[in-house]
């Protein structure tokens, strides 16, 4: 059983700081890539960010130059570094990941809670 647990959301003021962990935990034989998606009140599903298991990173354009994703613990661990935060920023942000948990099986999607992040003065 393959699990994604998040922690770190929270409400912070315009133009402050949060980071997101996400922990990947279970029968892990290797992660294609981890990404950050976010779901905002009324709008679709949003990917903010992705960084392949090689450390090749992509940003959403409205996030690019705030953002930061980066990966610790031999790749099972993702971090989002949120700076310079917007009120158009709140959303929950969900983690995904692409898991194989046999050497050459099938990959699998998995997805962490979600984590509020409130925006907001």
């Amino acid at each position: 059983q393959v699990q994604l647990v998040e922690s770190g959301g929270g409400l912070v003021q315009p133009g402050g700081s949060l980071r997101l962990s996400c922990a990947a935990s279970g029968r892990i034989s290797s992660i294609d890539a981890m990404n950050w998606h976010r779901r905002a009140p009324g709008k679709e599903r949003e990917l903010v960010a992705s960084i392949s298991s090689g450390g090749n990173t992509n940003y959403a354009d409205s996030v690019k130059g705030r953002f930061n994703i980066s990966f610790a613990n031999a790749g099972k661990t993702v971090y989002l570094q949120m700076n310079s935060l917007e009120s158009e920023d709140t959303a929950v942000y969900y983690c995904h990941a692409q898991i194989r948990s046999d050497w050459l099986g099938p990959k699998y999607d998995y997805w962490g809670q979600g984590a509020q992040v409130t925006v907001s003065s």
